[in-house]
C-alpha cells in the first residue's frame, strides 16, 4: 500500500476533488496537498532528515503561481541527492500542449504526464504498476 501521496495543485476545488477519489479508493493512508511549489519544497526540506515523513508519490500540476511545476521539478532534482526516498512524480496537468509533454518526458524525476481530471482508473493504475515493480 503506498503510505503518502502528495498533490501539489493550485486548484481548490481540484485538490479537494483529488482527495475525495483517492480516499474512496483506500489504497493510501495519507494525502499531503500544498497550494504550490514553494509550500512543496519548503517541506520536502524541513523533512530531509525523516524520509518517513515524505510522500510515496507526487501528483504534480505544471501552472501555479509562486513556483510552478517546472521550478518545483527543478529544485526537487537538487533536493534528491538529500532524499534517501526514491519518490516517483507523475504530472497532472491541463495543458494539452504537446511541448510539455515531450518537455516532461526528459525529465528523469518524471514517471509520467497525464491529462486532468485525476479519475479513480487512473489513480488505480498508477498506484497497480508501483506496487507491481
Amino acid at each position: 500500500m503506498i503510505q503518502t501521496i502528495a498533490i501539489i495543485d493550485d486548484d481548490d476545488i481540484y485538490r479537494f476533488a483529488s482527495k475525495r477519489i483517492i480516499n474512496a479508493t483506500n489504497r493510501t493512508k495519507n494525502i499531503q496537498t500544498y497550494s504550490n511549489g514553494e509550500k512543496a519544497i519548503n517541506f520536502f526540506e524541513e523533512n530531509l532528515g525523516h524520509p518517513h515523513n515524505l510522500p510515496d508519490i507526487i501528483f504534480l500540476d505544471l501552472n501555479m503561481p509562486i513556483i510552478d511545476g517546472w521550478q518545483f521539478l527543478d529544485m526537487f532534482k537538487l533536493l534528491k541527492p538529500k532524499i534517501n526516498k526514491n519518490i516517483p512524480i507523475y504530472i497532472f496537468s491541463s495543458s494539452i500542449n504537446p511541448d510539455d509533454l515531450i518537455a516532461s518526458k526528459q525529465i528523469e524525476e518524471v514517471s509520467n504526464y497525464l491529462v486532468k481530471p485525476i479519475t479513480e482508473e487512473k489513480f488505480l493504475n498508477i498506484i497497480d504498476n508501483l506496487e507491481i515493480s
